[in-house]
């Protein structure tokens, strides 16, 4: 998909932020109605009725809730209602499941569902909820992510916030929301989606900010073009409220991102994911022996290539593959540990193979689920070598089918594989099988095509053959 420019700079630095742990998520009701629950208008629909109003013709929906409460002399009736639209399990959407696969610590949100903590759950993550003031000076252990509740959960409807009493005095009795949110906002790059900012509680906190600090934030937003049956008149006046909107937002150091169609964010996000992946790289291989070239040859070549890849800052992820999986590990960590200012321990990504079942798990069911995980972190996979001992036949060496089946896996994720076909075993046949159908592998990468075919020349030393995979790695993660 082409993005416009405004769009393809925020995806640089959003990515950016990402791996600087720099990033946070701000969920509005937009989000989670794209879900199939209710949006405030149809939230308070019912509710307008009851008090002879009509939710089409209201624009102050907090004081609509207020009136209901004044009506019926208190907010049982409301937090029913919570408690019924929000009850019902839904599906996390795309756009949930993309954040929660990436590594994005910080979520804030005024909606009441469960959505953003199925998603982390689903993508194998510990979410720390918090929805009420006690639950701040708490941490769950191992916790992958905060999710800051700030209007309260649907477990305990009665505490939502809903109305306008409840927000007018919101910054007395849920200051430490407030002041956590305020810290965020100053420390964090956040990405607004699905909020209309028309929340006077939000409103209240950003207009505190605005002159405090100049961090930018994000926001995503549908270009107006008016609805069908609207006039010109009325189109140009839609266009340009929502200009005035989109600079406004600037005070609070807010950048507008116009879409076309809300089907747009999942694509923008898949990108992100993509290019933050490509960060990442997947080292692949195992060796019994090392065919043409010698020990040391090969190891200093592992050694070389994991090295250089840390110093271009890029993150590397070993399964500690038999033979290879100490040069890869000692490569990494020279280049940490020569310059730790500038490189960092989180750029090696280390998950051992099991090697022994240690409960009733079949062990070759648990490396297909362990491939799984290790090859999800990655958007560039390094094949090398692959190879092993003939389990049939003492002394023989076969290619390494678990070196096959994780090439297997790249391709099913969409990682872009490079096989160094020159290092020979299960990477020649790997190399073999994209240069026999190099469209399959790299569509839309006509450029790395050829790059490829040269890492099958088994001529080529060992640093001529590190130079030409890293250059391909850099180009891949621009």
């Amino acid at each position: 998909m082409e993005f416009g420019r405004e769009i393809e700079a925020f995806v640089k630095e959003f990515v950016q932020d990402i791996g600087n742990n720099t990033a946070a998520v701000f969920a509005g009701a937009g989000m989670s109605k794209s879900a199939g629950y209710v949006d405030w208008p149809e939230l308070l629909r019912d509710i307008a009725l009851e008090v002879g109003l009509k939710v089409e013709r209201e624009h102050d929906l907090i004081s609509l809730a207020q009136f209901h409460v004044n009506h019926l002399k208190g907010p049982a009736k409301l937090a029913r209602k919570i408690l019924q639209e929000f009850s019902e399990q839904a599906e996390a959407t795309e756009a949930h499941q993309i954040l929660a696969r990436l590594p994005i610590g910080t979520y804030w949100t005024t909606n009441y569902d469960s959505l953003i903590e199925d998603a982390l759950k689903k993508a194998s993550k510990v979410a720390d909820v918090k929805h009420n003031i006690s639950q701040l000076n708490t941490t769950r252990p191992k916790r992958d992510a905060v999710v800051y509740k700030m209007h309260g959960d649907v477990t305990v409807p009665a505490d939502a916030v809903l109305y306008k009493e409840q927000y007018e005095r919101y910054y007395e009795n849920h200051a430490p929301f407030v002041t956590a949110l305020s810290g965020d906002l100053v420390s964090k790059t956040f990405l607004f989606i699905g909020f209309s900012f028309t929340d006077p509680n939000l409103d209240y906190v950003l207009s505190r900010l605005h002159t405090k600090t100049k961090r930018d934030h994000y926001c995503f937003m549908r270009r107006e073009t008016g609805t069908a049956g609207d006039d010109e008149e009325l189109v140009r006046y839609k266009v340009r409220k929502q200009e005035l909107r989109i600079d406004d937002l600037k005070r609070f150091g807010i950048q507008t991102l116009l879409v076309e169609d809300y089907a747009d964010i999942p694509k923008i996000l898949k990108e992100i994911e993509a290019r933050f992946l490509k960060k990442t790289v997947f080292f692949a291989g195992s060796a019994e022996q090392y065919g043409a070239w010698n020990r040391d040859e090969a190891l200093g070549f592992i050694h070389q290539l994991s090295a250089k890849l840390v110093a271009t800052n890029f993150r590397v992820v070993s399964g500690f593959g038999w033979g290879i999986g100490s040069a890869v590990i000692n490569g990494a960590l020279e280049t940490i540990y020569t310059n730790p200012e500038k490189f960092s321990e989180d750029q090696l990504i280390m998950r051992p193979f099991p090697q022994i079942a240690s409960s009733s798990t079949d062990l070759k069911v648990l490396w297909e689920e362990y491939r799984q995980r290790m090859l999800s972190l990655a958007g560039i996979a390094i094949f090398v070598f692959g190879n092993k001992l003939d389990p049939t036949t003492p002394g023989a060496v076969i290619c390494a089918n678990g070196m096959i089946r994780e090439f297997e896996i790249a391709v099913e994720k969409g990682i872009v594989p490079i096989p160094v076909g020159a290092t020979g075993f299960a990477a020649k046949e790997i190399w073999e099988r994209v240069m026999g159908s190099p469209a399959t592998y790299y569509s839309g990468l006509d450029w790395l095509i050829p790059l490829i075919g040269e890492l099958g020349d088994s001529s080529l030393k060992p640093e001529d053959l590190v130079l030409k995979v890293v250059n391909i790695v850099k180009t891949l993660g621009k």
